[in-house]
């Protein structure tokens, strides 16, 4: 049989011109590409319809330069106290700054500005070099009644930062991300807001050769958007990494936060426990900027040792098999691996193409040992922490696995090639957008229970619009349940068929129980399900905490956390010039 002939796609290969739209979608290095490989052109082509031949012509790369359209509404008098504070050089008018300190990383995001819309920009964007300048503007703001919004990382993918009522940009990452004390007696350490996750990985472990330290540590906090997001933003949003079932989530990690809000600066307490009235920690965390402007933030910190992680992957013959195998890990009381990533038999057949493991002899051996596909399951992960810790738990894993009867892939290196990869992955969006093709995220956590029903009645939703592509894993895991993380990969044209499917998966994911986020945020994208999700009594409760620290409305306005919805949001709807 002749060989098929191989489809090489005209990918956009250039460097993002700055000041283009494809800069302010685009993921991360200017220079950064992840193409789709052959076995996901192979997807393309045979599950969503792309003829071959339209993938060979050019995409829609969207290189214009992005107009200055935008006024300035502040006042003069507005604008000489931010210079007077902060000084003119850390001032920015401009309407691309704007766009891209007000626009995320979602796909809302990315489809209006592929569309060249552009809405919801501060007036100005600020660089603060220091907690007293934050100070100062906030004060000034509250009087003035002036909106002010945060930037950290910009990898929001709920509308978190968006700048909806105008006003005042704070930028976090130019000068708001120095080290403040690394503690090795209390195994903590205290860092401003704005440093990225690179920067406080960076110092930690190597905090040897440039803090003087006695050994290196890390924090084990690596989202998707490690490369490309801060600390403040982990905090507000209560996000989770990918090593999260050893090391946790983020307000795992958090021991004290210090706010600036209306009301002056709020600092919560150091101790890791204590027993003095409700936990205020808790309290700030997750508030999205809706109460205050987090500045700096003290974090436990664990020992580095890479040299002792355990790699494993396992293939089960069913998704049933592949749970049940993963929550007697998670109760079997002799420890957490730190990445446990379960994919479901959609997201498997996948991943069988990106890895070329499909229509080979593994596959052919896999079947022929039971393991049939849109049936079998991928399992990967990685252990850390002390050396004899991970070899008792790969052992002990391992012995659970077998008697589920799961086939040991650990010899195929799949687990180092997803390692590798993990914080590439977002690249391939623009190249699958330049094509009319959408691959996007929600996720949900559930308890052990609840999975299989939140799990089956969401893939359903989603297989119900024809030619969609409904991926789901498991990566983050607790003894009482773990979160579901559905991708989806469709053909759209409009933003009116994207936020029906998008909106569609929310309702029924709360209509099954689960929780409408587990480590993204609400931002005001998901803010509509919020008060459904959480009841009116906590709902009221958030009300109390803003209306107590930010009496006049002037942080993160605009919908946030449920809050101060416009009547469109309340419908759970969008206004009609974006639905066409």
């Amino acid at each position: 049989m002749p060989k098929k002939e191989t489809i090489q796609p005209a990918w956009y290969e250039d460097v993002t011109p700055e000041g283009s739209y494809r800069a302010l979608f685009k993921w991360g290095d200017p220079a950064g590409i992840k193409h789709p490989n052959s076995g996901l052109v192979k997807l393309l082509v045979d599950q969503l319809g792309l003829a071959p031949e339209e993938l060979t012509q050019p995409g829609q790369f969207c290189l214009d330069e992005v107009a200055e359209s935008a006024p300035n509404q502040l006042e003069p008098a507005d604008m000489a106290l931010l210079e007077q504070t902060c000084g003119r050089e850390n001032i920015a008018t401009d309407t691309y700054t704007r766009v891209a300190r007000s626009y995320g990383h979602g796909m809302i995001d990315a489809i209006r500005l592929r569309k060249k819309i552009v809405e919801n920009l501060p007036d100005v964007v600020v660089a603060p070099r220091t907690e007293a300048e934050i100070e100062v503007i906030v004060r000034y703001a509250n009087e003035h009644r002036l909106p002010i919004y945060v930037y950290g990382g910009g990898s929001s993918v709920t509308r978190g930062m968006e700048a909806t009522r105008g006003g005042i940009t704070l930028d976090l990452s130019r000068h708001m991300n120095r080290l403040v004390e690394l503690n090795e007696i209390n195994h903590t350490v205290t860092v401003e807001a704005g440093m990225s996750g690179p920067q406080l990985e960076d110092l930690l472990q190597h905090a040897v050769e440039k803090l003087g330290a006695k050994r290196p540590y890390t924090c084990g906090h690596f989202p998707q958007s490690f490369e490309y997001s801060s600390v403040g933003g982990w905090i507000v949003t209560r996000g989770a990494g990918q090593n999260s079932t050893y090391y946790g989530k983020i307000e795992d990690m958090v021991l004290s936060q210090r706010y600036i809000t209306p009301r002056g600066i709020f600092q919560t307490c150091p101790q890791p426990r204590a027993a003095t009235g409700p936990d205020f920690d808790q309290v700030m965390m997750g508030g999205e900027g809706s109460f205050g402007i987090l500045t700096q933030a003290t974090l436990r910190i664990c020992h580095w040792q890479p040299e002792n992680r355990v790699r494993f992957s396992y293939m089960f013959k069913s998704w049933e098999d592949a749970q049940a195998a993963s929550r007697e890990v998670m109760q079997g009381e002799f420890g957490f691996p730190s990445v446990f990533r379960i994919s479901d038999p959609e997201e498997t057949d996948v991943m069988m193409k990106l890895y070329h493991i499909e229509d080979t002899l593994a596959d052919t051996l896999l079947k022929a040992m039971g393991f049939q596909p849109m049936q079998k399951c991928l399992m990967l992960g990685f252990t850390d922490g002390e050396r004899q810790f991970c070899r008792n738990l790969d052992r002990k894993m391992r012995r659970i696995f077998r008697r589920y009867g799961a086939f040991e892939l650990s010899f195929a290196g799949v687990t180092k090639t997803w390692e590798k990869d993990r914080f590439r992955d977002p690249y391939m969006r623009e190249d699958l957008q330049d094509y009319g093709v959408l691959i996007d995220t929600l996720e949900c956590g559930v308890t052990w229970s609840q999975m299989p029903t939140v799990h089956a009645q969401a893939r359903a939703f989603v297989k119900s619009r024809p030619g969609t592509v409904c991926m789901t894993h498991i990566s983050h895991c607790y003894p009482q349940g773990a979160n579901l993380y559905f991708i989806f990969i469709a053909r759209m044209e409009t933003l009116r068929e994207y936020l029906d499917l998008q909106y569609g998966i929310l309702e029924t994911i709360t209509k099954a129980g689960a929780s409408i986020s587990h480590h993204h945020g609400v931002g005001k994208q998901t803010a509509p399900w919020l008060e459904e999700q959480i009841g009116k009594e906590q709902m009221d409760v958030i009300r109390l905490l803003k209306g107590h620290f930010d009496p006049n409305n002037i942080m993160n306005p605009g919908g946030t956390l449920g809050l101060d919805m416009s009547p469109a949001q309340a419908e759970r709807r969008w206004s009609k010039d974006l639905e066409d």
